[in-house]
């Protein structure tokens, strides 16, 4: 949209000129970009023109002209190491360390609320109980996060990035499954793309991708498992906080007199003075309710800031977990070892049948956050997570809940305060103090990843546009989004009160956890078959067992709908329906645009003045469109009265990768022929890109961008024109390799072309210098243009937008109606407009509106 891409290009250029290294500008070759002759006339000619293949073969035939770009770029990844370099054996343990302050903040205050949850559904009448209960919370630490996580989900990371979308980014690389049909070939070209080399397996592969790309149902399926796993990590962003913080500070229930929830109060009925029995009863709602509120009140000052000491609390946490597990261990019952045998995990559910698989909702608390180890992977390196939990968190959670179960092998009744009862007399203040630094390094932790999440959303077009702001000049990723950030603490707050037990929360809380877990099986389980290519047994294996282990957990929480489990269904389902709707709009709307484009046919009618007064200046008008001339141009030349001498389309387009490299960012080419002084400019982010707002730099970015363009197309042109002059058997020899040359023609500099080499075998003494270095006194057009672009710059910039109002055709259905009518427009007319983002002078801003019928 155009609003929407309005602030791209202004945000990007304030790093690219600042971090720009002095040499030359590098640019990717987009020649094999579409013809800018659309299929559609804004004027009603429907005249198809020539297409993309056409073009290209062309190109292959005989260096007609390089629209755009140097491809030395294609030289990039070799030569500028943009994947992710080697760390020293400290650097990844410095990693590592850090990791348990961002990471595995959520599992490590599971040992809070695991065992009371359980044991609320499962009373402890014998030893087989509380061994079945110890057994089936190890076996499902060992065998999701472990197994699963670290030692395969890793692994399907997008050049270094987690997550949802990550997943998601990587399989629209291969198969062309996006829902925006705006990919282009040149895209492909970026050092970052990395697609694998065929493999035994390829055919299988080609069936699913095939498969993929022609059947529009799957392309959706496949968006809304995405949009749903999502939405539930955003659910567990809610929940998380609330569920931590209030778990921690429910441990002053038993040390402080009176100090307790409505339940609670209304057993011991300990106080009875009216008003303090008011404060007491919501005394653990009040503290968590504070708790919270100051934890999101100091999300704007950014997770560096506020994680400066995250990793040392939680190391502390980890060392406190582990120690008071052995102290217990050797105190109490260690036999409780025997709990590896998983045969009491048959025994537990023998004997408790229909109780046991209600505890098993109890059960799954024991691995949250573990999707926090994969979404959070862009912060740290496979090996760091790899290392922490292998060595750290893994050890002290096992250490942990084999000392709460000894503990319960004596004092069976304790399990409604098991983790404070079992603290060492003395410590409790101490400990009490660190689960709650504990609980709120959680909260942080799924704070941070619904950040990322919505970010990575905005980025592939499934949420509406919201103001981010970055928060660290050397982490990317450290972001704050102050809208999400209130809703967030809103929701926390209204939960708290709401549910004002743990119990109850913890019911909510297990769907979201386990529904995120099933929605990265299923991709990871695609990423096998379409990307890695894996053996068809060994593919299928990892669901058959991760997916059962998984459905069944599913089955378990389930159950608990009527108990709170609805709550988390709910909040997934609100941003479902806003994230679909967003992008079902966006797409209707890009093409509406596709088919309303300008014909080339009517441009060249309308002359180089356009039907109107030239006046000199640069005018930049944002659209979406790849290739054509939007038709929001059209409603420029109609409204008004001149328009300037320059015109540049620009577009902002996310690809699937995680970062574009500066040096490949930007794509141009010439519309219409060289006297109507039209450009477009496709700028390329990924979705972790950051975008700088300094309009001025951009400006300055744009037109030393534009120049070396025109001089390399001038340099392209002599090139072709010196090749015209060489004998026609050369050329014969030239047509044919071209044409056997394929696409790895794309893969040669057109300055350093094998025709070259060729053409000296046959005597000719062309060099390369003399043809790509040609003076600009030898080229009158070249000059003359060059001239007209001072003397536009000088005139000044003027940024053309386009207010567009999407409304469904009266022949649409009622549903369709109803969705973009109403729905899309609200969220359109709520979320941040393009003049916000570009913060440029108002009276640099020209805006016409527009209807797009859809």
């Amino acid at each position: 949209m155009e609003d929407e891409a309005s602030g791209g290009g202004i945000e990007e250029t304030g790093s690219r000129v600042m971090g720009s290294s002095g040499g030359e500008s590098r640019w990717v070759d987009g020649s094999e970009m579409e013809s800018e002759s659309p299929p559609w006339s804004f004027f009603g000619d429907d005249e198809n023109r020539d297409g993309y293949g056409g073009l290209r073969r062309r190109l292959f035939k005989k260096p007609k002209r390089a629209d755009s770009f140097d491809v030395e770029a294609m030289e990039i990844a070799a030569s500028h190491g943009h994947g992710s370099k080697d760390l020293s054996v400290w650097q990844t343990l410095a990693l590592a360390f850090q990791t348990l302050g961002v990471v595995y903040g959520d599992m490590g205050t599971s040992p809070l609320y695991v065992f009371s949850d359980v044991f609320s559904k499962v009373p402890i009448e014998s030893e087989v109980d509380v061994l079945g209960a110890l057994s089936l919370v190890m076996y499902t630490i060992a065998l999701l996060p472990f197994a699963k996580y670290v030692f395969i989900v890793l692994k399907a990371n997008d050049n270094g990035e987690g997550g949802t979308f990550a997943l998601y980014s990587l399989i629209c690389r291969y198969a062309k499954v996006n829902l925006l049909p705006n990919r282009q070939v040149a895209d492909e070209q970026i050092s970052s793309f990395r697609l694998r080399l065929p493999t035994p397996e390829l055919e299988r592969a080609l069936n699913i991708k095939d498969s993929l790309e022609r059947r529009s149902s799957l392309k959706t399926l496949l968006l809304l498992l995405v949009l749903m796993g999502t939405s539930m990590i955003i659910g567990d962003g809610i929940l998380t906080p609330a569920m931590s913080v209030m778990s921690a500070v429910s441990g002053l229930q038993g040390e402080i007199r009176g100090f307790g929830t409505r339940k609670e109060m209304k057993i011991q009925k300990l106080m009875t003075d009216g008003t303090k029995s008011g404060f007491c009863k919501y005394a653990v709602v009040l503290v968590s309710v504070i708790i919270l509120v100051l934890l999101f009140s100091i999300q704007q000052f950014g997770t560096s800031k506020v994680g400066i000491t995250f990793a040392p609390a939680l190391a502390l946490w980890f060392f406190c977990l582990g120690a008071i597990g052995i102290y217990n261990l050797f105190t109490y019952d260690i036999t409780v070892l025997r709990a590896l045998n998983p045969a009491y995990i048959y025994l537990f559910f023998k004997k408790n049948s229909i109780q046991a698989w209600s505890a098993l909702g109890g059960c799954v608390l024991c691995i949250t956050g573990a999707e926090a180890m994969f979404a959070d992977l862009g912060h740290f390196s496979v090996r760091a997570i790899q290392i922490a939990f292998t060595c750290v968190v893994f050890p002290c959670l096992l250490l942990a809940y084999m000392g709460q179960a000894a503990y319960l092998m004596k004092y069976p009744n304790s399990t409604g305060r098991i983790f404070y009862d079992c603290v060492p007399d003395g410590l409790f203040w101490p400990v009490f103090v660190i689960a709650t630094l504990a609980a709120m390094i959680a909260s942080q932790a799924m704070i941070s990843a619904t950040f990322s999440c919505i970010k990575q959303s905005m980025a592939l077009g499934c949420f509406p546009r919201l103001k981010i702001i970055h928060t660290s000049r050397k982490l990317m990723g450290q972001i704050y989004i102050p809208v999400i950030n209130w809703f967030l603490m809103i929701m926390c707050v209204v939960v708290v009160a709401s549910f004002r037990n743990t119990t109850d929360i913890a019911n909510a809380y297990g769907i979201a956890e386990v529904g995120v877990m099933l929605v990265s099986t299923t991709l990871v389980t695609l990423v096998m078959l379409l990307i890695w290519q894996t053996n068809l047994f060994l593919a299928l294996c990892f669901p058959l067992v991760f997916g059962t282990v998984e459905l069944v957990y599913l089955s378990a929480v389930l159950t608990k709908i009527r108990d709170g489990g609805w709550l988390p269904l709910v909040f997934a389902s609100c941003f479902l329906c806003v994230m679909y709707t967003w992008n079902y709009g966006s797409v209707l709307k890009y093409q509406s645009e596709v088919r309303e484009k300008i014909s080339m046919d009517v441009m060249l009618e309308l002359g180089s003045s356009l039907g109107t007064v030239r006046v000199p200046g640069i005018g930049l008008l944002y659209n979406e469109l790849v290739q054509g001339v939007p038709s929001i141009f059209g409603q420029f030349l109609h409204s008004l009265p001149a328009i300037h001498s320059t015109i540049v389309f620009v577009c902002i387009k996310y690809v699937p990768i995680p970062v574009v490299p500066q040096e490949e960012r930007f794509l141009f080419r010439r519309v219409c022929p060289r006297d109507y002084h039209m450009f477009r400019c496709v700028a390329r982010y990924g979705y972790k890109d950051v975008r700088k707002e300094d309009h001025h730099s951009f400006e300055q970015l744009l037109v030393e961008s534009l120049e070396k363009f025109l001089r390399r197309e001038a340099q392209d042109l002599a090139l072709e024109s010196n090749l015209d002059e060489l004998d026609f058997d050369s050329v014969s020899v030239r047509s044919r390799d071209s044409d056997r040359a394929g696409d790895d023609d794309l893969r040669t500099p057109l300055m350093w072309d094998q025709r070259l080499g060729e053409a000296g075998k046959a005597g000719t003494s062309l060099s390369v210098e003399t043809s790509s270095e040609l003076p600009s006194e030898e080229d009158p057009s070249l000059e003359y243009e060059l001239s007209a672009l001072k003397e536009a710059m000088s005139s000044g910039f003027t940024y053309l937008l386009g207010h567009g109002d999407v409304r469904a055709k009266k022949n649409s259905w009622f549903i369709k109606k109803l969705v973009i009518n109403y729905f899309y427009a609200f969220l359109r007319r709520n979320c941040r407009a393009g003049t916000a983002t570009l913060r440029v002078p108002h009276m640099n801003i020209m805006q016409v509106g527009m209807t797009y019928m859809v």
